[in-house]
Formats: C-alpha cells, structure tokens, sequence
C-alpha cells in the first residue's frame, strides 16, 4: 500500500490523480496546511523539506519501505515502478521529461508566486505582482504553443508531463492567467477533465 500525504492545492492533487491513472491502491492522509502539519517532526520524517505531497511505499525497492517527495520526483518513481505514464516512444519520452521539468523550473514557482503577492503579501508590492503575473503567462503562451502542435505535452500519449502541470492550469485566475487567452491550453484542460483517473484524483481530495 502507498501512503499519500498531500492536501487539495495545485501540487497536492499531481500523485492521486497519477495513482488513479496507474490504477494503483493507495490510502490518503490529509495534511492540514492551515494547522502547520507539514512543518511537525512526524512529517518532517518523511519530507525533510515540510511540503506536500509526499508518499510512503510500504514495498520500496527490496520490499523495504521508501518515502520520496517532490511531486516529480515521485511520480517518475510511480511511473518506473507501475510502467505507465511515460511515453513509449523515446523522442515523446524526452519530451514528457522536459515538460515536467518546465513545471518544476517554471509554472510552479511563478504561479505561486504570483498568487502569493496578489493574495497574501503583507503588503502590496505592485512591480513583484506584475513581474509574476507576467513570467505566468508567459510560461502558458509556452505550453499554448506546445498544445496547437499535440494533444498531449509529450505528443500523442498522456504522460507525467500533462499531470504536473495541470494542478496549475486548473486554477489559472490564481496567478492572473485567464484561459480565455490560450484557447489549446483550455481544451487541454477539457480534455484532462474527461479522464476518468482525473476526475478520480480530484474527488479523492474534496
């Protein structure tokens, strides 16, 4: 069994919904953000970092339990482990790899940074909001380019790459991003929805 210890958040929903896609058992163990279990010494055990999500693998290599955090980190593990949600294909591989990679690098740190001083800064910092805002969009005309060419961030096969940066994508007027202006990355985002792994992995979490 795979514990998953995340909370509803753009990051928190990546490893249910890939768990749901692989259609691997798992149990949920909700953090409560608000309550700073994150930062308690009993999560700090699994995830030295004290953010969500992070998992526990009571079958780690040589049946020994393994915990992993960082969301793309774990879902290349998911992904080795079950053999699904990477591309056959090694040029579709590459891609899904690098599409991950443009998650961590890029729209999840400008999202939540944009969010962060639009929404919760002691102050207002009009350039940091502006500058962050920017970069979101920006990062999206990116994934609207990719998305005019393919159905799926890797090409033509659903892959890791669509699941860690949907969380984002699924909450664009956090950063300042409206969808109305990325018409592929919209029907992207439709077409993420009408998975039934997707929809599983997001009602695990309401």
């Amino acid at each position: 069994m795979i514990d998953v210890y995340t909370a509803s958040t753009p990051n928190g929903v990546k490893v249910p919904i890939a768990l749901e896609e692989l259609g691997v058992p798992y149990r949920l163990v909700r953090v409560n953000l608000g309550m700073q279990e994150q930062k308690q010494p009993e999560f700090l055990r699994i995830n030295p970092n004290g953010r969500i999500p992070a998992i526990v693998d009571d079958d780690g290599p040589d049946g020994q339990p393994l915990s992993v955090f960082e969301s793309g980190a774990i879902l290349c593990y998911l992904a080795g482990k079950y053999g699904g949600l990477m591309p056959r294909d090694p040029v579709e591989r590459v891609r899904a790899l690098e599409y991950t990679c443009f998650q961590i690098g890029g729209i999840g740190p400008m999202f939540g940074q944009a969010g962060w001083f639009a929404r919760s800064a002691p102050e207002p910092v009009d350039f940091a909001i502006e500058r962050y805002r920017k970069e979101s969009n920006r990062l999206t005309a990116v994934l609207e380019a990719r998305l005019q060419q393919v159905p799926w961030l890797a090409g033509h096969e659903f892959s890791v790459a669509d699941i860690m940066n949907f969380g984002w994508l699924d909450t664009p007027d956090y950063a300042g991003v409206n969808l109305a202006d990325y018409p592929a990355v919209s029907a992207w985002r439709d077409r993420m929805h009408r998975r039934p792994g997707v929809q599983k992995g997001l009602a695990a979490l309401r």
